[in-house]
């Protein structure tokens, strides 16, 4: 099997060489066992269910809660020439149907599905006549209740779990803290705990905080002074547009991203920066996740994330190739004041969310006890204008809704144009000889579009009308006509994002939110808060440690490039020296104010000058300050 699963790597990946980790982790997958991969982002988790897969018999069924990022998992697989597909929101009643069949026919190697698609019973019938080889879960600190980005559809794995109870599980994350991790087995149903863990030490990236109330002009300074390509996270998708022009308008080449955007513009803007074309993409959070760009070499956080978990993932873009990179935060009173507003705002009281239901319900007429599973087109901003609501509280009384399995909203789908034969080739051909005003059209989809017998396929009106000779509007009046009779099934692009009611609309009366729950979630969102207000606002600890001690490391050394550790270095004093130092002049200082020969005095008089260092270090970093005109004293809490 060694042999097999490097076989693999190089045919389809052309990599000669598994990562770290890789290897073990598919091969505790093709023994059966039950898994847990703990890696970085950047680190290579897709490898570790895609090699296996391919390596058995059977289809491979992916679990991820992001329509874009499975819709690129899928193009980069194709292109590769190994058959897959996905179901997500948008697609036709048939087009599920076809693509769930042709999982069964053993067409496809690879099935991804939202977490909300599971428990649907026309998965669960067709799951069970699949030939599965493995179950993969991405982001599967989905999973916990205990996790930043919980999705209580995620519950839903471990019950598809009896219709398959031989197949393993790969569960991937690269942001999990302990506790978060062993949640995730027990939630998943491991039959015992494995887990492999990928440090989370980056020992190229640097990360950075700097204390800015100018960020604009602070801003031009970190670029002019990093060579490459970057990226910068804003909160709102108006400080992207707005950022973004004011670097263009600074001889900066720089697009804006964010999930309002069309899928081609989006495409677009990630496809020039990709190229190079684009320096800068300036994004909301929005962007990034599945985006296979090695040599970023600046991340920017422009605004303060809601965590730490976020902040990393987001931060881990930059310097995947392992050369020197930066992560870098921009950080002043105001952040600290949003991040707390934010708070309050992302728990609106029962009375607003009851209204956002009601309203929720009229907007696309649903009656009670209908629309379950049913998905529709839905634009916020038009939502809320249409009933005068205010964005922000309705966008988080909304978050709460899907946090109680009522409702779930997509990002834009950016569905292209579909077709799929209903008639088979010699029906077909029947039908053209009697009908000769649709024959020129056939024959061209004919030429075009391969498997389009056994599958949907994309098609872009435009170019068939051209080799068709007519004109758009004529092809799109002709695939209409022949979706009409039954000849094909024609699906137009569809660029909206989605809303799917995951149960039937409730009387408002019968609108139950588990309070406790709610009071738990706010909780946990809090302690998450503060533990990056915390990061944010410390001097006295390397960066990389800090972070990598929230994810349950603690066996780790400076590691010398943080801002912290570039300051630290300038002492000129060991490790061990400063700390022993540092923690007499803390130790001192807390009881009283002392002269700084006094200080000298009472610490280590043989050894002036590395205490001055020390000192002076603390006095740059504000950690003690002079009172009374030459006494010291400690500042920090």
């Amino acid at each position: 099997m060694i042999e097999v699963i490097q076989q693999v790597l190089t045919r389809f990946w052309g990599f000669s060489n598994f990562r770290p980790l890789q290897k073990e982790i598919i091969h505790s997958v093709l023994e059966g066992h039950d898994t847990l991969a703990l890696m970085p982002t950047g680190g290579g988790k897709s490898l570790c269910f895609q090699v296996p897969a391919m390596a058995n018999e059977g289809i491979c069924i992916v679990v991820s809660p992001l329509i874009a990022l499975m819709k690129d998992q899928v193009e980069n697989l194709r292109k590769r020439n190994i058959p897959a597909t996905t179901i997500i929101s948008g697609m036709s009643k048939n087009e599920i149907d076809v693509a769930l069949d042709n999982c069964i026919f053993g067409k496809e190697k690879f099935l991804y599905v939202s977490p909300e698609r599971l428990s649907t019973e026309i998965f669960i019938e067709r799951l069970q006549r699949m030939k599965v080889n493995l179950l993969a879960i991405d982001e599967a600190h989905c999973i916990s209740q205990w996790g930043y980005d919980f999705r209580p559809a995620y519950l839903n794995i471990a019950e598809i779990r009896k219709y398959i109870p031989n197949v393993p599980v790969l569960a991937l994350t690269a942001t999990a803290t302990r506790k978060v991790e062993k949640d995730i087995q027990e939630k998943l149903l491991f039959k015992k705990p494995l887990v492999f863990r990928k440090s989370f030490e980056r020992k190229n990236l640097s990360y950075v905080v700097l204390y800015e109330e100018d960020k604009l002009k602070r801003l031009l300074k970190v670029i002019a002074g990093i060579k490459g390509t970057g990226i910068i996270y804003a909160r709102t998708r108006k400080k992207t547009q707005d950022i973004a022009a004011f670097l263009i308008r600074n001889k900066i080449p720089a697009e804006h991203y964010h999930a309002g955007l069309t899928s081609q513009a989006r495409s677009n803007v990630q496809e020039n920066w990709m190229k190079e074309k684009t320096r800068i993409v300036v994004a909301t959070n929005a962007f990034g996740m599945g985006i296979d760009k090695s040599n970023v070499r600046f991340v920017v956080h422009f605004d303060s994330p809601e965590s730490i978990e976020a902040y990393y993932q987001e931060a881990g873009r930059a310097g995947r190739d392992e050369e020197k990179s930066y992560a870098i935060l921009m950080y002043n009173q105001a952040d600290r004041a949003d991040v707390e507003q934010r708070m309050e705002t992302n728990f609106p009281d029962m009375k607003k969310i009851r209204n956002t239901y009601q309203a929720l319900g009229n907007f696309f007429n649903m009656p009670v006890g209908s629309g379950k599973n049913e998905s529709f087109d839905f634009e916020l901003s038009t939502f809320c204008n249409t009933y005068n609501l205010p964005l922000t509280e309705t966008y988080s009384s909304l978050k709460i809704l899907e946090l109680q399995a009522l409702i779930v909203m997509n990002e834009s789908v950016g569905l292209q144009s579909r077709l799929h034969f209903l008639y088979r080739a010699e029906n077909l051909y029947e039908f053209q000889v009697k009908n000769p005003p649709f024959d020129n059209l056939i024959k061209v989809i004919l030429r075009s579009c391969e498997g389009i017998f056994d599958d949907y396929i994309t098609i872009n009106e435009t170019e068939l009308a051209q080799r068709a000779a007519i004109s758009r509007d004529e092809a799109v009046r002709i695939l209409n006509a022949l979706d009409r009779l039954k000849v094909l099934s024609y699906l137009p692009s569809n660029d909206k994002p989605k809303l799917t009611w995951l149960e039937e609309r409730l009387e408002i009366n019968n609108l139950h939110i588990d309070r406790e729950n709610l009071a738990e979630r706010k909780k946990r969102f809090v302690e998450r808060a503060r533990a990056f207000l915390n990061y944010a606002e410390a001097r006295h600890r390397c960066r990389s440690q800090m972070l990598v001690a929230y994810f349950g490391e603690s066996d780790t050394t400076r590691c010398g490039v943080c801002d912290y550790c570039l300051e630290r270095n300038k002492a000129d004093v060991s490790d061990m020296e400063f700390e022993e130092i540092y923690q007499s002049i803390k130790k001192l200082l807390q009881k009283d104010t002392t002269s700084l020969n006094e200080l000298i005095e009472l610490i280590n008089p043989s050894n002036e000058n590395k205490t001055l260092r020390v000192i002076e270090w603390l006095i740059d970093n504000e950690q003690i300050r002079y009172v009374d005109g030459n006494r010291l004293e400690w500042t920090e809490d």
